[in-house]
C-alpha cells in the first residue's frame, strides 16, 4: 500500500504563516544571542519572547504602503511586543532573514522529498524482485537487442533513483547555509556569535563567507537535483509509454473500473500518467534554468532573484512531491504482461542469438569478420523471410564445419544471456557479489 500523498505537509510549508513563523523565530533566536553577548536585557529579551507575535492581514495592510515585505513584518511585530521591539532585528539586513528562512523552507521541504523518494525506492526494489526472471526482449535503438528481464529493468530504475537520493541529500545541505552578516556580509554592526547561535538553533550552517546574501550557485544546485530527478522520472515514465504501445503491450498503466480514455473512442486506454510526467519532467527542468539565471547579481546583491525564488521555490517541491507520489503510485500498480513479452522476444524467428553464434564460431577457431558475414547473412534471411534462424543455420554447410548439431541446440538456450542476474542483483541491491561461471 502506498502512503498517503504529502502534499499537504509539502504546501503548507510555502504558507505566509509558516514564512512568517520562521522569520520570527530568526529574530527572536537572535534576540537570544544578542542578549547572551550582553546587548540587549534579560528582561526585554522575555518581554520580546512572550510579545513577539505577527498579524498576517495587519502585514498585508502595512506591505501597501511599506511596499517591503520584511519591514511589513518587523512593524506587526512591534505592534506587538511594544518598546522592547527596538532591540529585534538590531544590526540585521532583511536578506539576513529572507536567506536563513529560506533555507530552513527548503530543507524542510528536503525531509519530505527524501522520503517519497525512499517510497518509491521501496516499490522499484518489490517490482524488481517480482520480476527477476520475467524475461523481456531487450531493446537498442528501439530495435530487438537480446533478452533482458524486466526486474532487471526496475533495478536500473533503482540504481539510478539511489543516486537521485544522494544528490537530494548533498543538495539539501548546499542550501542549508545560513547568515546573519548585516548589510553587505561584513558583520559591521552584529556580532559573529549571533549568526552561528542562530544557525546552530536551526539546524544550519553558518556561510564561510557572503555579500548581502547567501550567493545562489547553492540554490542552483538545489534546483538542478530536482531537474535531474524530474529528467529520471521522464525517462521512465517514457519506457512505459513505449512498452504500453498497441504493437509491443508489454507493461502498461492499470486502468480502474469506470476511467475512460478517449470521449471519441470507447477502446482507449492511454497512459495518461506517464504522459502527465513527462510533460511535467519539462517544467521541472525550466525551474532549474531560473535558479541557474539567478546566480549573476549585481555587486554585493539585487533583487532580480527575489521575484523568481518566490515562484521556484514552493512551485518546484511541491510539483516534485507531486511527481515523486504519482509515479510511486504508477509503478505499484502497473500492469505487467509476461506473455507478451515471450511473444515479442519471438517475434524475430531467433535472430537475438547472433552474437551467441558469432562467439561460438570465433571460439571454434574462425576469423571474427569471416564469422560475421556468416551469421549476418543469416539472420537477415530469417528476419525478412520469416524462418527459424536456428533452422537456417543447421542447414549451413558452412556454419555445420564449425559447430554440431548439440552445439547449435547449445546456443539457442535463453539462460545463456540471463545466467547474471543474480549478480547484478547483488550488486543493486546488497550483498556480497559473486561471478559465476
Amino acid at each position: 500500500m502506498i502512503p498517503r500523498y504529502s502534499r499537504d505537509r509539502m504546501t503548507a510549508i510555502w504558507t505566509p504563516e509558516n514564512r512568517y513563523q520562521t522569520w520570527l523565530d530568526i529574530e527572536i533566536l537572535a534576540c537570544e544571542a544578542m542578549s547572551q553577548l550582553g546587548l540587549i536585557p534579560p528582561d526585554s529579551l522575555e518581554h520580546i519572547k512572550s510579545r513577539a507575535a505577527f498579524d498576517s492581514d495587519r502585514i498585508d495592510e502595512i506591505e501597501k504602503t511599506t511596499k517591503h515585505d520584511v519591514i511589513a513584518f518587523l512593524t506587526s511585530v512591534t505592534e506587538k511586543v511594544g518598546e522592547d521591539g527596538r532591540f529585534i532585528h538590531m544590526g540585521m539586513t532583511s536578506s539576513d532573514v529572507l536567506d536563513t528562512s529560506f533555507a530552513v523552507l527548503l530543507k524542510q521541504a528536503s525531509d519530505i522529498l527524501i522520503e517519497d523518494m525512499d517510497q518509491l525506492l521501496e516499490t522499484l526494489k518489490r517490482k524488481a524482485f517480482q520480476h527477476k526472471d520475467t524475461v523481456m526482449i531487450g531493446r537498442s535503438h528501439g530495435i530487438h537487442a537480446e533478452p533482458i528481464t524486466f526486474g532487471l529493468k526496475m533495478a536500473l530504475w533503482y540504481a539510478e533513483m539511489i543516486r537521485n537520493r544522494e544528490r537530494l541529500v548533498r543538495a539539501r545541505e548546499a542550501v542549508s547555509a545560513g547568515k546573519i552578516s548585516g548589510a553587505v556580509g561584513t558583520f559591521s554592526f552584529i556580532d559573529p556569535e549571533v549568526e552561528a547561535y542562530v544557525c546552530r538553533r536551526l539546524g544550519l550552517t553558518p556561510a564561510p563567507i557572503s555579500s548581502q546574501i547567501v550567493q545562489r550557485d547553492r540554490h542552483a544546485e538545489f534546483f538542478a537535483v530536482l531537474a535531474i530527478i524530474a529528467s529520471s522520472i521522464d525517462k521512465y515514465s517514457q519506457e512505459i509509454r513505449l512498452l504500453q504501445r498497441t504493437e509491443v503491450r508489454e507493461a502498461e498503466e492499470y486502468f480502474s473500473p469506470g476511467q475512460k480514455g478517449s470521449s471519441a473512442m470507447p477502446h482507449k486506454r492511454n497512459p495518461v500518467l506517464s504522459e502527465n510526467l513527462s510533460g511535467l519532467a519539462r517544467l521541472m527542468r525550466s525551474y532549474s534554468l531560473a535558479a541557474l539565471e539567478d546566480i549573476p547579481l549585481w555587486h554585493e546583491r539585487d533583487i532580480s532573484h527575489s521575484s523568481v525564488e518566490r515562484v521556484i521555490g514552493p512551485d518546484a517541491t511541491i510539483l516534485m512531491d507531486f511527481m515523486l507520489g504519482r509515479f510511486t503510485g504508477l509503478v505499484d500498480k502497473l500492469v505487467v504482461y509476461p506473455e507478451r513479452m515471450l511473444d515479442n522476444l519471438n517475434r524475430t524467428h531467433g535472430v537475438i542469438f547472433s552474437q551467441m553464434v558469432l562467439l561460438f564460431l570465433i571460439d571454434k577457431g574462425m576469423s571474427r569478420e569471416q564469422g560475421y558475414a556468416l551469421v549476418q547473412k543469416n539472420a537477415m534471411k530469417a528476419w525478412q523471410e520469416g524462418i527459424s534462424f536456428q533452422q537456417l543455420l543447421m542447414q549451413d554447410d558452412e556454419v555445420r564445419s564449425y559447430l554440431s548439431e548439440g552445439e547449435l541446440k547449445d546456443v539457442f538456450r535463453i539462460e545463456n544471456f540471463l545466467k547474471h542476474v543474480d549478480f547484478i542483483f547483488q550488486r543493486v541491491f546488497g550483498g556480497k557479489p559473486s561471478v559465476s561461471g
